[in-house]
């Protein structure tokens, strides 16, 4: 990565030893708002071969899920004109911080402000090396919000946010050495992603109710309840830990339990997916739950059974077509195959081991993608730092 820095420093100084030019936005691109049609009207979407972008098609790495986005018909088009190909997304409001580069022509929904090279930056931007940059433009996006009823980025602002426009050459050489740790990254995540499969094919062959295995609620084998807090009583660098709805646990200087327990969000995104295991004491939010086997279960077991069933539990029972609550009888009645105790703890003895493998950031290829990631924002930070040419 020197060897390739240098040759960009070389580049820079031969060059544009005094600094390259800046552009606002504005100046650059043509800037249009996506737009969702009308669900009402089944022309709009039946048998449509145009991408339509949400939020949910970015990924991440700020790709696009070729195979999860919707399409509509030349019908919802307004003003029968599409995004140009090679134009790049950025998240402008609710989920705010995440952008795309989508080499098709398309269309996306409010959520996105699309940009388009002007005529005149054609030949003297390579949308790529805009792409890359576009990660700083995230970071101010996040810093520049206004908000009614939902978050948006500060447009006035947005608008006049500068891009470098470095010579062709320093633009292609900077891309090249990008792509290659994103290439990197994603032959990791790929490996990665090959490991998590395995692991949920042997979970689920493992924990498949067999002879031996006795059909049981969770409310009979379980204690289940809520905590007390709320998020705001959170305190930064806190004693204990304070697990409240999100993936991210938060800190507390009090605690409510003592106990090896299995908490879950009552609500939110998180519903039926996302699990904890708490060892010792602990805080609890209000509207998060904890599951505390009795002494003749294995707590691990019943973590590893809840990650692999409760969310298909929960998609067979409910009414609705997603559940975003829970409430205290859908665990009671939740069942369970049940083996023999030693056996128990053999299932989750290897189930344990594997989620090392696939989840724990401080080893294997877990770690290594982390610092992977950590080696790309660096350099990606250095590379894109360019000083602004001082108009005499």
């Amino acid at each position: 990565m020197v060897e390739h820095q240098s040759k960009i420093e070389r580049l820079i100084a031969e060059l544009c030893p005094d600094g390259v030019e800046f552009k606002e936005i504005q100046e650059i691109f043509t800037i249009k708002n996506g737009y969702t049609p009308s669900r009402a009207e089944p022309r709009y979407w039946n048998d449509g071969d145009i991408p339509w972008f949400r939020m949910e098609d970015l990924r991440e790495g700020n790709r696009i899920l070729s195979d999860s986005f919707q399409h509509i018909t030349s019908d919802a088009v307004k003003g029968g004109r599409l995004f140009p190909a090679s134009s790049i997304l950025i998240a402008t409001s609710a989920t705010i911080g995440e952008h795309a580069l989508v080499t098709v022509p398309h269309l996306s929904n409010q959520r996105f402000t699309s940009l388009t090279l002007k005529h005149d930056f054609k030949d003297r931007l390579e949308m790529k090396f805009v792409h890359y940059y576009c990660f700083l433009l995230d970071e101010w996006c996040r810093s520049n919000t206004t908000t009614s009823s939902f978050a948006s980025v500060d447009m006035v602002g947005f608008k006049r946010f500068k891009i470098p426009i470095p010579p062709l050459e320093i633009q292609n050489e900077i891309v090249r050495v990008l792509d290659s740790f994103t290439e990197l990254e994603t032959e990791l995540e790929t490996e990665l992603e090959a490991r998590k499969r395995q692991y949920e094919y042997y979970r689920d062959a493992l924990l498949i109710s067999r002879e031996g295995f006795e059909q049981v609620f969770l409310g009979d084998i379980a204690t289940i309840g809520t905590g007390s807090h709320d998020t705001k009583d959170a305190v930064m660098g806190g004693d204990y830990e304070f697990y409240a709805r999100g993936r991210e646990s938060l800190h507390l200087n009090s605690f409510d339990f003592d106990e090896n327990a299995i908490i879950t969000a009552g609500d939110g995104v998180g519903v039926g997916k996302v699990f904890h295991f708490a060892r010792g004491k602990y805080a609890l939010h209000q509207r998060a739950y904890r599951i505390v086997p009795n002494e003749n279960v294995d707590a691990r077991f019943i973590y590893h059974y809840l990650v692999a069933n409760f969310a298909q539990y929960l998609e067979q029972t409910s009414v609705h077509a997603s559940v975003t609550s829970l409430r205290r009888p859908m665990f009671l009645k939740y069942p369970v195959s049940l083996p023999p105790f030693a056996e128990q703890q053999r299932i989750a003895f290897i189930l344990d081991k594997f989620d090392v493998l696939v989840n724990d950031i401080s080893v294997g290829l877990p770690a290594e993608l982390k610092v992977r990631r950590q080696q790309y924002e660096y350099y990606r930070g250095k590379l894109l730092t360019f000083k602004e040419y001082a108009k005499s």
